[in-house]
């Protein structure tokens, strides 16, 4: 679902400094960690479609950390506009990776037995 409403964090969501917290994710090599946060978008990618389809792009913290983001839009809809230099906020699990990890779970849960996740861009709420 997309809407101009702010969304607001998943329950459960780990709250404060977003990028400490992911921080310390990498250097302790944590993984299935609810987190939010904003970055840069440094590179769109080319979607994943090997089973359930992914919109993927790198984003760069202000720590200088980069994350991949991996977004169901077999669930959810696609961030549409979206470049190279725009913000995104995320709420979503962190899974690590020596390249600095990957953010998915950004969209509801179909089911409803996972925390929700999202992305926003220029506005807009995608989950």
């Amino acid at each position: 679902m997309c809407g101009d409403a702010a969304s607001g964090a998943a329950a459960g969501a780990v709250r404060g400094d977003g990028d400490a917290i992911l921080a310390a994710a990498l250097r302790d090599r944590a993984g299935d960690l609810q987190v939010q946060g904003s970055g840069i978008v440094v590179k769109l990618l080319a979607d994943d479609t090997d089973g359930d389809r992914h919109q993927r792009f790198l984003i760069r913290l202000e720590s200088g950390q980069t994350l991949l983001v991996a977004h169901n839009i077999d669930v959810a809809p696609r961030v549409e506009g979206l470049a190279v230099g725009d913000a995104v906020a995320f709420g979503g699990v962190y899974e690590w990776n020596a390249e600095g990890g990957t953010i998915h779970w950004t969209h509801r849960d179909p089911d409803g037995r996972h925390a929700a996740g999202w992305l926003r861009h220029d506005g807009k709420t995608y989950q």
